[in-house]
Formats: structure tokens, sequence, C-alpha cells
């Protein structure tokens, strides 16, 4: 049924309305395309002294307008009003990807001054400490060598190679010291005595920064675009997002990089490496490779079994904590954040779209690297001056920062934001600069029907 309106010529129907984003139409879920049903229709009286009614003929001048019985689904722009915040103050729509109305300059404008100066002696005292901490938990280990103490030491000991990381990732982005070779030195050693190859990580480190937030061109965790997703074998496609082989594939990525792309993290003539880069990977290279021989000859001496739980174990403890933090530091939000490819894309962009996480007790050990926003940002920013960043830089950023659920004394939570993640982000468009996470219904079986 048609509403009409009163007009100097008599009567004409309503103009057709375009529908548009208004204040006040979205709930609190992150589902803003439904828009609820009005009552049946009524009639409003506009004026006191004016009564018309569309179809009667009664001289009595009111206009009755009658709201049509139902309100049509707004079906545009799917997939952008569908992951629009909501601020429940204001009632306000914030859409994460549309462009801020602040520069780069304007966020490194309101970190304090300070916050930038690199103190090589504090940065040597982290590695002490944490040096001091791994031989002690060892020793510990070893003395006590029962069932009990065991788990308790894998955990323990698993926490301090990835804080080992941590120091060495900070090496890697020049924000150790302003020296180069102290860095080079440092970095060499903390990676290598983790199986981590110092260059060739650096290098492919740096790439994921000056493209984070970037569907192709990112490094670490991006997602798969569509076609890249459904060539996957099923075997593949599976282990992928079934926890708990992502959080053990970081070796994996060293040697083969992620699915549609080639190259190796220890080969210099990889597409990850500029030709002038070659002798630093090869450097790396060399040292991982010692490494690896020592961890062969202490299993011959002390026994493969010692061996296992002395180190083996421990090392895979660390690479569940490299996975887990950097891929939550990109995923898992409660509202789904934009991919871009193409025009849509900038640094700025692509660096709002990480997350800061709070991990409990474990944020000073493992040297607050969940302070993630500020550090994408600028890297160069010393880690013990993050938090303090980040604080200063919370009134620029506004709602494109996104303050992290507090943990407990340690991050359980984090588990099932990991969980509902990997059920749900699988795959992006192949089309669109603007893009975000879709779910692939058949991926753990045929679809239920009710």
């Amino acid at each position: 049924m048609a509403s009409w309106v009163l007009s100097e010529c008599g009567l004409r129907p309503l103009p057709r309305v375009y529908h548009q984003s208004r204040t006040g139409l979205a709930s609190k879920t992150t589902n803003l395309l439904k828009i609820r049903q009005p009552p049946v229709s009524k009639s409003y009286n506009l004026g006191s002294s004016f009564k018309v009614s569309s179809w009667s003929r009664q001289r009595n001048w009111a206009l009755n307008v009658a709201i049509p019985v139902s309100v049509p689904v707004i079906e545009e722009d799917k997939e952008r009003e569908s992951v629009k915040g909501v601020n429940e103050h204001e009632g306000e729509f914030f859409d994460p990807s549309a462009p801020p109305p602040f520069k780069l300059a304007d966020i490194r404008a309101a970190i304090p001054k300070h916050c930038w100066v690199k103190n090589p002696w504090r940065s040597m005292s982290y590695v002490v400490r944490d040096v001091a901490v791994v031989c002690g938990l060892a020793v510990v280990a070893a003395c006590f060598n029962n069932w009990v103490v065991w788990p308790l030491y894998w955990f323990a000991q698993g926490t301090m190679f990835w804080a080992l990381f941590v120091l060495g990732h900070d090496c890697g982005h020049g924000s150790f010291s302003n020296n180069p070779k102290l860095n080079s030195v440092l970095g060499h050693l903390l990676h290598s005595s983790i199986l981590v190859p110092y260059h060739g990580w650096r290098i492919s480190h740096r790439t994921h920064h000056q493209n984070h937030g970037h569907v192709e061109n990112d490094e670490s965790w991006q997602p798969l675009p569509e076609k890249i997703y459904k060539s996957l074998d099923n075997v593949t496609r599976t282990l992928r997002f079934t926890l708990p082989f992502p959080m053990l594939a970081f070796p994996v990525y060293l040697w083969s990089r992620s699915p549609g792309k080639k190259g190796s993290h220890f080969h210099p003539d990889s597409d990850l490496f500029a030709p002038n880069e070659r002798k630093d990977v090869i450097t790396s290279t060399a040292c991982w490779t010692a490494m690896a021989a020592l961890v062969a000859c202490l299993s011959f001496v002390m026994g493969p079994v010692q061996m296992l739980k002395l180190y083996g174990i421990p090392y895979w403890i660390f690479v569940m904590w490299l996975d887990l933090v950097t891929y939550l530091h990109h995923h898992g939000h409660d509202e789904k954040l934009p991919w871009y490819r193409g025009k849509e894309w900038s640094y700025l962009r692509g660096g709002l779209t990480t997350l800061d996480r709070d991990y409990g007790w474990i944020n000073n050990i493992h040297h607050d690297i969940g302070t993630h926003v500020i550090h994408h940002l600028f890297p160069q920013i010393p880690h013990y001056h993050l938090v303090e960043a980040t604080e200063a830089a919370k009134p620029v950023l506004g709602k494109y920062y996104r303050e992290p659920k507090k943990s407990g004394r340690l991050p359980f939570y984090l588990l099932g934001t990991l969980i509902r993640s990997m059920k749900q982000d699988h795959y992006v468009s192949d089309a669109g600069d603007v893009l975000y996470y879709q779910t692939d219904p058949k991926l753990y079986g045929p679809e239920k029907t009710e």
C-alpha cells in the first residue's frame, strides 16, 4: 500500500527514500542490517486545525500520514555495515575502516620525547635478567629431575625462551640500542639460542611492519584470499584452522612461509631478501646451523630424553607463545576489523587494525609486547616505554584504539578468543579493497540443517 501526501496539485505519492545509516538504528549487537519493524500503521496529527486523511472526502483539515506496516531490510553494503561498532553513550556508528581524522605525525607528537630514547644499559639489564632465569630454571629442573617439577619447568622455561625472542626482536627493530653492531651480535646470540635465524626473520618481520593490514603484502598471519583458500587441499585447510596445529606453525613458516608465498628464511636467494642482504642471511643461517649442531651433540652427551626435557619441550612451548601472541595481535576482536588492498591501504590505516592484549603476570616477563598498536606504528620505541607511549597516544587515537580486556594473573581468557577466531576467520574475498574475514561453513564438515 503506497503512502500519499497532500501537494498543491492534489495527492501524490511519497518520494522514494534511499536508505542511509542513521543515528540510533543500531543495537549493541554487531548485526546492524536488520531494523525492527514498527507497530501497526498509526496516524500522526501534524496540525491542530489541519486534518486530512489520504482517501477521506471530509474537509477536516488535519493530515494523517500512515507509517507502512513494515520497513524493508537494508541490504546495501552488508559486509561493511555488519562490522560497524556502536558508541554506547552517544549511539553513533563507528566504521573502523573509515580513514582516521588524524595523521601519523599527530600520534608521534603526542608521545613524550623521552619515550624515543634508547638506553643500551637498561636493555642489557633485561638480557642479563632473562639469561640468568633461563640458566637457573635449567639447573633446578636437572637437580630435582622428577615429574612434579618437569611440567612446571616446561611452561616456565618455554615462557622465558619467548622472552629471549622478544629481546632479539627488539634488536631487529633497532629499539635495543642505537649501535647496529651491538644489536646484530646480541640479536644473533638471543635468536640462535632458540633456533631462530636472526637476519632472515628480522627482514621478513620488517616486511610485516611495512605492510601490516595488507591482504597480499603482509607477511605474518595475513588472511588468505578466497582463491588461495579454496586451492588448498582439505588436510592443509583443516589443519590450518584446527588447534593446536596453528600454534605449532612457526618452524614451518621459517622454512616455507605462508600458503601462496614462496621462499625460505634460511635461503639467501629467497624472494624475501634483496641481493644486498645475501651475506646477512648466510651469517644467520650459519649461526642457526651451529646451534642445531650443539643441540645434537648435547643429546649424545646427556641423552636424547634429558635433552628433550631440558630444551625440546620448552622450545615448543616458546613456539606456541609466539604463534598465539602474533595471531591474536591481528585477529579475534569482538567486532571484525578490516584488511586492505589497493588504494585503500595506507601504513596508518593498516597499523590501526592491530590489537593490544593484556597478559596479566606475563606482561612484564615478555617485555610488554602486548602494547602492540604503538609498537606497530613506531617499532623504534624501546619496549620499556611502550606502556607510557600508548597512554599518551590514546586521546589522539580515540575509537581507533580498542582497549584490551583485562586479564587475570594468567591470560587463560585468550584461549576462548583464539578458538572463536579459528572457527570464524577463514578467508577474505578476492575482490574489493576493504575486506573482512568470511567463514567457511563447510570447513569442519557439511552444514547442519535444522
